[in-house]
């Protein structure tokens, strides 16, 4: 459908403003609230994600994409409440404590965003017990974990011995990333998946929470 490739090309380039108008055009010209979604911004997102993963876009050009897609968003969520459709899954993601670079981790959130899923954001300088909580309270299926100094890495092991003294193990995914962190580290602390990038982590989170 026309509008729908305008829309996913329009959030491509970042242009919010224009997304935000087609969408409302489409709404208004009775376009299904979830095509909107998938076949044009989620669809538009995607295309970005993979772009980055390949190294043919780079973190400015993703920024700007996850702006015009969350202003379409904004519009459609009322109407995919009212038609009862729920995101992919759920997580929350986190900078561990002691450490306040968050970059990487909005990046991680906004791929997630763009593959559908539901993203709790923890913030910067999240203490392991605040990851498990959130993941109980908010019914999460995957927990994320992000370092960039090595000196709180230790933190995410933290997070994995938290969540087995809570008995969630079994329920909720540990996912970590960040500059220091290898995969090396995530079969040592016994975490389930590390991803080199923001969108193979988006990848792997859909994945989780099929």
């Amino acid at each position: 459908m026309g509008i729908l490739n305008d829309i996913s090309a329009n959030v491509q380039i970042g242009k919010s403003k224009i997304v935000k108008e087609l969408v409302q055009q489409a709404i208004n010209d009775g376009v299904n609230a979830e095509e909107i979604l998938n076949d044009g911004l989620l669809a538009g997102m995607s295309v970005v994600g993979e772009k980055f993963k390949n190294g043919e876009a780079y973190v400015p050009q993703v920024l700007v994409a996850a702006r015009a897609m969350n202003m379409g968003t904004e519009l459609l969520k009322p109407l995919l409440t009212e038609s009862g459709v729920k995101a992919t899954g759920k997580v929350c993601i986190g900078t561990v404590q002691g450490d306040l670079h968050d970059i990487g981790k909005n990046l991680v959130k906004m791929m997630m965003e763009g593959k559908g899923l539901e993203v709790i954001d923890l913030g910067t300088d999240v203490p392991a017990e605040k990851f498990i909580q959130t993941a109980i309270d908010e019914n999460c299926q995957v927990i994320c974990c992000s370092a960039l100094l090595t000196t709180t890495m230790s933190v995410m092991e933290e997070v994995v011995k938290a969540a087995e003294a809570a008995n969630i193990r079994d329920k909720v995914k540990i996912m970590i990333g960040g500059a220091p962190v290898n995969e090396e580290y995530r079969q040592k602390i016994g975490a389930d998946c590390y991803t080199v990038d923001a969108a193979s982590a988006a990848d792997a989170a859909v994945k989780f929470c099929k």
